[in-house]
């Protein structure tokens, strides 16, 4: 009788344990709305192939860093990329970097969400980027690193509207600003705040 409680304990604790640090993972596909001084637009992410960069991500979300952060690379055609600098070009501190998850599977598409670097592959911190349109050549390749993909617009169950503020955002006018002397939006596309869905 002892050595069958002594076998349930090994067994079924273990398996308790397992279950409640699943359940504080959270979502394999958990959301964000982005509101912006444009509108707002939802993110879907995808922490089943890119575990690292989304609980980064989460981590910045849920710290309220990215309120007050713009819109300061907007290349038409190409990427809108935010995450990093305030309003007056200040670059927010950041925690450590992400190692670099590209090769998962998810290609730089339009309307996906991936995680910007320098060219050292594993660079990246909080600065994010949304695809304008297919940008194939930022996917790995056996050579070389890619810049990861984490995430993707989707139609927001309030607006239903998907793509459309980024799009808005993409065709902005552009020019230089603060320590760039290019792709900034003539008119400031400033973050509100990113809050997380239920």
């Amino acid at each position: 009788m002892r050595l069958a409680a002594v076998l349930f304990v090994l067994i079924v604790a273990p398996l308790a344990s397992l279950a409640q640090s699943s359940d504080s993972l959270g979502s394999s596909s958990p959301r964000v709305r982005v509101h912006t001084t444009a509108g707002s637009f939802v993110i879907e992410l995808n922490r089943e192939r890119a575990p690292l960069t989304v609980d980064a991500f989460l981590g910045y979300v849920k710290q309220g860093f990215y309120n007050g952060t713009i819109f300061h690379r907007v290349v038409q055609g190409f990427i809108a990329q935010a995450g990093g600098y305030t309003a007056d070009f200040t670059l927010k501190p950041t925690k450590g970097t992400v190692v670099n998850e590209s090769g998962n599977g998810l290609s730089n598409l339009r309307g996906t969400v991936g995680l910007a670097r320098s060219n050292e592959p594993h660079s990246g911190t909080s600065q994010f980027y949304i695809n304008l349109a297919d940008n194939v050549d930022l996917n790995p390749r056996p050579t070389r690193w890619g810049y990861v993909v984490f995430g993707k617009i989707v139609d927001d169950k309030e607006k239903d509207d998907g793509m459309r503020v980024v799009d808005d955002i993409g065709h902005r006018p552009t020019g230089s600003g603060g320590p760039f002397d290019k792709n900034v939006p003539v008119e400031r596309v400033t973050i509100e705040t990113i809050e997380l869905l239920p």
